[in-house]
């Protein structure tokens, strides 16, 4: 679940074309008297070049000491350091940013000394979120050597497609919280996730999944706060408004598409087809019919739906109602979003995932009543009560 970091560049520098040592004089045709003008003419000239040396050696000290190879050392601790220092990464923090927070807080001597050994590093831009305890005084490569390591990171950690169900007892869970706080804080204090209009002081679709740092002062609140945030920035990266306006739908229907996407597909490229599939349906007027939908109303998961599940009297039933569920069924990830936003192009009407891996897409309903059967087949031998699926 988790956004990448910017290591800074090294760029190598040049130090200048050298100085040309100056020409001899021409040579003379004898003994002759000193002539003054040539005198005063040659001191010129050897006056002009020694101020030329001397410009050109500055400019080289100053390239050599503006450039990274001519820097002085970076100020840098020695060893493992001693003592203690917490230090919060957040999403999304840059190098330099993370560095800058280990000065602050005593960890490393300088920020450079800091991203000089994470640009070294072949690992060093791989730094997770989370909140790491360190030391004071470290030498700055021993503190990158603890950042890298995940197991030093105190966060949550949301994967894809959970629920808000799921993500509110994953809250309580990680911050030691009796069962169903985190979820009566979402209900008390909806207007303050920052949740846009349209999703009614419901967060689902809008729990981004990724990585988030714990401390002792983080809330259930907090960590909420953060997911809104986050998934408002990656819907607006994902392009979901220009999606909305292309496809004749609100933002929040397309975040819907996209939930769909994530609880029907496990791979980029099937999702952008089942997304298509989507768009495709909704323009015949065609119901859905999504196991998915079916599973979230009842609050459960599996790869089943009886015939007795296509009938359940829900809003989230798309075998009986047209159209999307009212809200988002999960909370979907990058490449939900990506699907639902750019789905691929193609005329599909219906999909079955018959096994692992392999998922058929076609807009002959006779060709999706065979892999139909294929499936059940397998289910059959896997279970003593079959039941039929298809989309």
């Amino acid at each position: 679940m988790t956004d990448p970091y910017t290591a800074p560049g090294l760029t190598p520098g040049h130090l200048g074309a050298p100085v040309a040592e100056p020409e001899g004089l021409p040579p003379g045709r004898g003994p002759e008297p000193p002539d003054p003008r040539r005198l005063r003419t040659g001191l010129a000239c050897c006056l002009s070049v020694l101020a030329l040396a001397g410009v050109g050696g500055l400019a080289a000290l100053a390239v050599l000491l503006l450039l990274p190879g001519g820097q002085e050392k970076a100020a840098d601790f020695a060893g493992a350091g001693t003592g203690s220092a917490q230090v919060s990464v957040a999403q999304g923090a840059t190098l330099t940013q993370i560095g800058q927070t280990l000065q602050k807080e005593g960890v490393v001597a300088s920020t450079r000394a800091f991203t000089e050994a994470a640009a070294k590093s072949p690992a060093g831009t791989r730094i997770q979120p989370g909140t790491y305890t360190l030391r004071q005084r470290m030498a700055a490569v021993s503190a990158l050597n603890v950042l890298l390591d995940p197991a030093n990171a105190n966060a949550l950690t949301i994967p894809e497609g959970r629920r808000a169900e799921q993500i509110y007892a994953a809250v309580d869970q990680k911050l030691r919280l009796a069962e169903g706080t985190t979820k009566g804080v979402a209900g008390q204090h909806a207007a303050a996730l920052g949740l846009p209009e349209a999703a009614q002081g419901n967060p689902e679709g809008f729990l981004f999944p990724s990585t988030y740092p714990v401390t002792g002062e983080t809330t259930p609140l907090g960590l909420l706060q953060l997911m809104v945030a986050q998934a408002a920035k990656r819907q607006a990266a994902n392009g979901v408004a220009e999606a909305a306006d292309a496809y004749g739908r609100s933002p929040y229907e397309i975040v819907t598409v996209a939930s769909l996407v994530q609880g029907e597909a496990d791979n980029p490229e099937d999702m952008a087809k089942v997304a298509r599939v989507v768009y495709n349906r909704l323009a015949k007027s065609m119901p859905l019919q999504f196991d998915s939908t079916i599973n979230y109303a009842l609050g459960r998961s599996t790869l089943t739906t009886t015939t007795g599940d296509t009938k359940l009297d829900s809003p989230f039933n798309t075998y009986l109602h047209q159209g999307l569920p009212p809200t988002p069924i999960a909370n979907p990830g990058r490449d939900a979003l990506q699907a639902a936003t750019h789905p691929a192009d193609g005329d599909w009407l219906y999909f079955v995932t018959v096994g692992p891996g392999d998922t058929r897409f076609t807009d002959s309903f006779d060709q999706h009543q065979r892999s139909v059967t294929e499936f059940n087949s397998r289910q059959a031998k896997r279970s003593s009560s079959p039941s039929g699926s298809g989309r």
